[in-house]
């Protein structure tokens, strides 16, 4: 925190430069889960086939970027807002054979205070959910060899004529709403490099980042996609006897 009011400080005293300061971090979705090994090992699936699905976001305790806020208080913060690529995943997903309907929790249905999975698999189940898929974005900055961590303050001033890359990894669980059970995980990684000199202001930064998470989160339902097709083989098909 002190190094970075002494970069904003810095900027002040040369008559002003544009500052950026970095997202907040992700979230180890597995650390959210009871863990108890023996509990992990006898939890069983529950959830009905054709299955409802309820989506959410999830990012570190506090996250922030330039343009959102995370929602709630406790060890991870939920991210409401929705978008156009969000919105086209959902759309992906909610095709798929073996989903009944797909769609995102609501502020109203979320407690403020969120320690655990079990607060979200509560809300998802006030919509009658039996599937919960949760996903995070891990997103960072690397400008030379100088790698910036969450909610660093980059003073883009100091940048010029170097390369900044935005590294995003998207990450997902699927979880049985009723008993906790883990039906399967995805994950995908996106990066850009442009160049710092074409940058005027924060938010061409930021743009960026969107950019690259967006593109991430892409990746993501094409990887969710053949979770699904894995899932759906092994709790739908193999239990009625037809061929995968």
């Amino acid at each position: 925190m002190m190094r970075n009011l002494g970069i904003i400080t810095i900027c002040a005293l040369l008559g002003g430069c544009a500052t950026y300061t970095t997202p907040g971090g992700p979230v180890v979705i597995s650390d959210l889960a009871t863990p108890e090994i023996n509990r992990l090992m006898t939890r069983e699936p529950a959830a009905d086939f054709p299955a409802n699905i309820a989506v959410v976001q999830i990012q570190a305790s506090g996250y922030r970027s330039l343009n959102t806020t995370g929602f709630g208080e406790g060890r991870y913060s939920v991210v409401l807002d929705r978008n156009e690529a969000s919105e086209r995943v959902l759309q992906q997903l909610g095709s798929l054979e073996g989903v009944a309907s797909i769609g995102p929790l609501n502020r109203l249905l979320l407690p403020t205070r969120m320690d655990s999975v079990q607060s979200l698999r509560e809300a998802a189940a006030k919509l009658r959910a039996d599937m919960l898929l949760l996903y995070t974005f891990d997103t960072g900055f690397q400008v030379g060899d100088r790698r910036f961590r969450p909610l660093n303050t980059v003073a883009l001033g100091f940048l010029n004529n170097k390369k900044i890359t935005v590294t995003t990894t998207a990450s997902a669980i699927i979880y049985d709403v009723r008993t906790e059970y883990i039906y399967g995980l995805a994950e995908a990684t996106n990066s850009d490099t442009r160049e710092v000199s074409m940058w005027g202001n924060q938010r061409i930064v930021d743009a960026l980042r969107i950019e690259t998470e967006h593109t991430a989160l892409k990746m993501l339902g094409d990887e969710i996609e053949r979770t699904w097709a894995g899932i759906r083989a092994e709790h739908v098909l193999a239990a009625s006897g037809l061929e995968r």
